[in-house]
């Protein structure tokens, strides 16, 4: 008595139209994942210079005489009592590897009518920088093209504006928006 013997299994041919089906399914799925990266971390950005703009105006109004920091360290620093105008991630968002692929740097503005509100001995946190009247907030992606393709930027007034693919000037030129 023979016995038959059952080969059971996939071919090659059945396998690799499997592997190219996979391919081709990965293919198309990468970059909508991509742009779906770019664009959170765009949100994170937006929300990272709203976060900004708010501890702006806390500082201005219960430590900064009126006038705005200058530094993400100097809104990072507490007044005796209470807590930091902004969040520790953002304290360190304007060096190394910033916050969700963001540079988010807080500067003085460029503007020829910013000036000094309140000296830094002044100021109810122990800033290292002098309170002005006026500030800059930038968020610029770490690699553009792949952690963001638009450039956001903030100052006294509040507006949060964007270019895209190039970086915004200190002091913001509203006319370079308006179309």
């Amino acid at each position: 008595m023979k016995k038959l013997q059952k080969n059971e299994g996939f071919t090659l041919i059945e396998l690799l139209i499997v592997v190219a089906i996979i391919g081709i399914i990965a293919a198309i799925a990468v970059p909508g994942l991509l742009r779906a990266r770019q664009s959170g971390n765009e949100a994170s950005a937006i929300g990272s210079v709203r976060a900004v703009n708010s501890g702006e105006t806390a500082f201005a109004s219960s430590c900064g005489g009126g006038g705005y920091a200058q530094s993400n360290a100097d809104l990072a620093l507490a007044p005796s009592g209470g807590a930091p105008f902004v969040s520790p991630d953002l304290a360190a968002a304007d060096t190394g590897g910033g916050k969700s692929g963001y540079l988010i740097n807080v500067d003085k503005s460029a503007d020829a009518n910013d000036r000094v509100v309140l000296a830094a001995t002044a100021t109810c946190n122990g800033s290292t920088g002098a309170s002005q009247a006026m500030y800059f907030v930038g968020a610029d992606p770490l690699t553009l093209g792949q952690t963001g393709t638009r450039y956001f930027a903030s100052d006294h007034r509040g507006t949060i504006y964007f270019a895209n693919g190039t970086d915004i000037a200190n002091p913001i030129v509203i006319t370079t928006f308006i179309q």
